[in-house]
């Protein structure tokens, strides 16, 4: 085999495609001490809490990126084919909270005219996960040309002003954010995992202030030393 840098690298993605699919089959139930239990927000008066409900179009598909997921296209209106990482690198992974329940923001991804999407959802629960939109197309997630070119913007089940972040949840992330960051050389910190409202010029505020983002980059990093690359 020509021990070239691309083929280096899509070894790279391989390998820690494989661990990571092995570590979201195992979970990481035992990284969560009596402490890290998350503690739902009371309910707002006016709004049901978000509830994961998985959408008939749920279907598994060859396609997906990551193994655990489940394939539901968003429309091509709304985002960029592209063939990253050779196009552009991928160095960051966006975090977003969606503002709804994921039937609604599965139709937003699909209607043409809404000219949004993200790489992949998160259900509140933490036991599904859709893939929208492949890692080597842009989605158009945060607000920012610049930073949609080279991130991964991964979406969950929520409101900012009512979250709901379960440990299954923040572990389902963490996991699918560790592969990421092990197929694409990503650095586990802060400058590189950002919130939404980090992004330069954002308008959004999410995931907001409940986001627990020492017990989420916790997560992530032993994830990430787990996926031998």
């Amino acid at each position: 085999m020509e021990d070239s840098p691309l083929t280096r690298r899509r070894l790279l993605w391989g390998a820690a495609g494989a661990a990571g699919t092995a570590l979201a089959a195992v979970g990481l139930p035992r990284l969560m001490g009596p402490e890290g239990k998350g503690r739902p927000a009371l309910p707002h008066p006016g709004r049901k809490a978000p509830v994961a409900a998985g959408p008939p179009a749920m279907r598994s598909d060859p396609a997906v990126d990551y193994a655990p997921a489940v394939w539901v296209e968003a429309s091509e209106s709304n985002y960029t084919a592209s063939d990253r990482p050779e196009a552009y690198p991928i160095e960051y992974v966006v975090i977003h909270l969606t503002t709804d329940i994921l039937p609604v923001m599965f139709a937003k991804f699909k209607d043409a005219a809404e000219r949004v999407s993200a790489h992949y959802m998160i259900s509140a629960t933490g036991t599904r996960i859709a893939q929208c939109v492949r890692e080597r197309d842009v989605a158009w997630h945060s607000g920012s040309v610049w930073y949609n070119h080279r991130s991964i913007g991964i979406e969950h089940e929520g409101w900012t002003d009512q979250p709901v972040y379960t440990d299954k949840m923040y572990e389902t992330s963490a996991v699918l954010t560790a592969t990421i960051c092990a197929k694409y050389d990503v650095p586990v910190d802060r400058d590189h995992i950002l919130g939404h409202v980090e992004v330069p010029l954002s308008t959004h505020d999410d995931p907001g202030t409940v986001w627990d983002w020492d017990k989420y980059m916790n997560l992530v990093g032993t994830a990430r030393r787990r996926i031998r690359t």
